[in-house]
Order: C-alpha cells, then structure tokens, then sequence
C-alpha cells in the first residue's frame, strides 16, 4: 500500500534563502511555460505546445541560466512543467465535459508553494545522512537540511516534495510498499451520521461533540481580516506592516487548519480500533455546499427575490468548518492499514426511516424528522435523537452490504 509522511523541515537561515529561491526560480519557469504556451495557441498558427517540447528546452534553459534555474535539479524542473501539463490537461478535459474550464494562471511567487522530486536519490536524498542520529534531507542548491521526524518512515521512499506553509516548511515523502498493520477483529460493526451539532453520532448512541474550531477563532481571524483590508490589494511592493498583517491571517488558518486535521485523525483512529466495519453516508459535500440559485423577480426588471443565501452560507459555513470530506479519507486510508472495512452507503432517508433496529416500524416520512434533533415516527410514535436514529439506519444499509458481499 501507499502511504504519505509529512515532517517538518528545520532549516539554517542560509538554506532558509535558498529554499526561497528555489520556489521563485520553478515559479519563473512555471509561469514562462504557460506564457509560451498561451502565446503559440493565440499565434495565427494555433500551435499547441506539449509538455514534451517543453521538457526539451531545459537544457537550454539551464545553459542560458546557469545562476538561477541551472542550480537546481533537473527532473524537479520537469516534475513543474509536468504540473503545468496536468493543469491544462484538467482544462480541456472540462471544457469536453461542458462545465467551467477555468484556464490555468499564471502564479504568483507567495503562492507557488510546492516543489517536487520525482524520485528518491536524483536531485534529493532522504536520510542523507545515515550515521547521524540526527534526519536530515538532502536538496539539491540548498544543502543538508535537518527534518524534525516525529514517527518511522516505513515502506521504499519514491518521491519527495518540499513545501512552504507560511514560514514553516515541510518535507512530504510518498512511499510504496508500505507494510499493513492489521489490528487484532473485535466482532463490532457501526454505524456513524455526521452533522454539525455534533460531529458525529454513532448506531449506540454516543455523541462526539463537535469542536467548532473556525467559530472559536472567528473573533481573533475578523480582527485580523479586517486591519489587513486596509491595506491596498494590488500593489507592486508590500510595506512592512502589510507584510506582517498578511502573515498573521496565514498563521490563523493554518492554526485552525492544523486543529481540524489533529481532531480528525483522534477520532479516525478510536472507530478504526473499536470496530471492524464502519458505516457512514455518502456525502457530496460540494453539492451541499452550493450557493442558491439567484430568484428574478418577475415584476421589476433586474431585481430580484430573497432565496435565502444568508442563511445558506451559514450552514456552509458549518458543513465546511466541520470537514466532512477530509475525515471519511483519512478514517478510510486508516481503515485500509488496520485491515477494517469503511462501507459508504445511501444518504438518502437515513433520517426519516424509523428504525427497525429500536422497535421501529421501518416507515419513512418527511414528517418523522420534528426537529434537526428530534425524530418522532408519524405511524407508530417511536420518538428518538434524530441523529442516533440516522446512525441505526446507515448500520443497517452496510450491513446488507456486508451480508450480499459474502
């Protein structure tokens, strides 16, 4: 199996600076590629540039620029065009599709944040040094650099990225052949439904309360958006203090970020050890998420109806402060090392069936859901947590999954 570490890096203040440079010089390189391949297409000619007529004139490229892009690693350089390739490959791919195709832009240096090494020995070296006990990570033009590794890298190191977050910076490895590491059975099945009240109700009734981590911050996160709107948006040179003021803003998501992530690896992790199948909805956190449709008004020319896009980005808000979609991947790619079983099921009445499960009937009505927290049955008076009740209902449908697997 695949797996992804992540450390963070501890740089020196001159490897530091060449780090940064590094970013601005793939940076420059991304930003000319598109250039070029934007200008061939808008020529009489339409002439399509490819990733491979591309890749050709690196050693050009390097010749002609031996102080900037010529210090840097030559398959991390293609690994850049390639990354422009996949973008435009995504782009056209949408555009035969009929949905939006969003071109690729150029970048700017404070947000291209990600370089890559294709392959573990060329250009890079993890554990360069060996007979330290101290990791550290070799990059080409920019040195040994020491890497703060909080667990054991397991399986064969295939690719190796160095990331910026703000002023921290990461070393990101994918290996292959990672060994499973299967848990002993435990004979339990569960079901989950995740909300925004609570984070996540299980089949036997137990809440596990949902943090709100993007609310707790939200007075300090307002301040801080509302000193840096003060400062111009576009503009060539940032001051000092504009620097700083953006800086901040990064540093509180990314707190908040890092909040959410932690919280959702805990509480993977206890259903992975408790049980040996897991149930839980399949969500489209996208669709649910959607803006409403704007309503003309038919009357007046140009205005319009209220569609309720107030209270709709609130629960937006919620749904996307909650992170459903980042907690069923990393409770999956948990499951599948434990050698457990996650089973997405149905989302649809989950919490408007009774369930059988507690002496329900079975019968599925919009009127069974009271309230956001109050399921009472309109055919036999079953009365319930709405939550728990989604939760008995989604371990019943993967349980048929399960039986019809077998």
């Amino acid at each position: 199996m695949r797996r992804a570490y992540r450390f963070l890096l501890r740089p020196t203040v001159q490897q530091e600076r060449a780090l940064v440079e590094m970013l601005r010089d793939h940076c420059s390189l991304y930003n000319g590629a598109l250039l070029e391949r934007r200008d061939a297409y808008r020529h009489s000619s339409r002439t399509s540039v490819r990733y491979g007529d591309q890749s050709a004139q690196l050693r050009e490229i390097r010749a002609f620029d031996p102080e900037r892009q010529g210090r840097w690693s030559f398959s991390s350089q293609q690994a850049t065009l390639r990354r422009l390739d996949r973008a435009f490959q995504a782009f056209f791919r949408r555009v035969r599709a009929g949905g939006t195709p969003g071109y690729p832009r150029f970048k700017g240096v404070g947000h291209f944040d990600t370089v890559t090494f294709p392959r573990d020995g060329d250009g890079c070296r993890w554990d360069s040094t060996p007979h330290d006990t101290q990791t550290r990570v070799r990059l080409q033009g920019v040195g040994h650099v020491r890497v703060h590794r909080h667990r054991p890298v397991r399986g064969r190191v295939k690719t190796v990225s160095v990331k910026r977050e703000g002023r921290r910076w990461y070393a990101v490895l994918a290996c292959d052949e990672v060994p499973a590491e299967p848990l002993p059975p435990t004979g339990s099945r569960v079901g989950i439904d995740l909300g925004t009240v609570h984070f996540l109700t299980d089949s036997s009734g137990h809440h596990v309360a949902n943090p709100r981590f993007l609310q707790v911050s939200a007075e300090e996160l307002a301040a801080a958006q509302q000193h840096l709107a003060t400062f111009p948006q576009r503009t060539r040179r940032r001051t000092k203090k504009h620097r700083a003021a953006a800086r901040k803003v990064a540093r509180l998501h990314a707190k908040i970020r890092r909040r959410r992530l932690d919280h959702h690896h805990k509480a993977a992790l206890d259903l992975v050890r408790e049980h040996d199948a897991i149930g839980h909805e399949r969500l489209n956190t996208a669709g649910m998420t959607k803006a409403p449709a704007p309503r003309p008004d038919p009357e007046h020319d140009g205005a319009f109806l209220a569609n309720g896009a107030a209270a709709k980005a609130g629960l937006n808000r919620s749904i996307l402060d909650v992170g459903w979609g980042q907690f069923l991947r990393i409770l999956a790619d948990k499951a599948e090392s434990a050698g457990r079983r996650v089973i997405p099921v149905d989302a649809r009445n989950t919490s408007r069936t009774c369930p059988p499960a507690i002496g329900g009937c079975g019968h599925v009505a919009k009127e069974n859901r009271v309230t956001q927290a109050k399921f009472a049955c309109v055919n036999c008076g079953l009365v319930a947590n709405a939550d728990h009740v989604g939760a008995l209902n989604v371990q019943h449908r993967a349980g048929l999954v399960l039986c019809a697997g077998a």
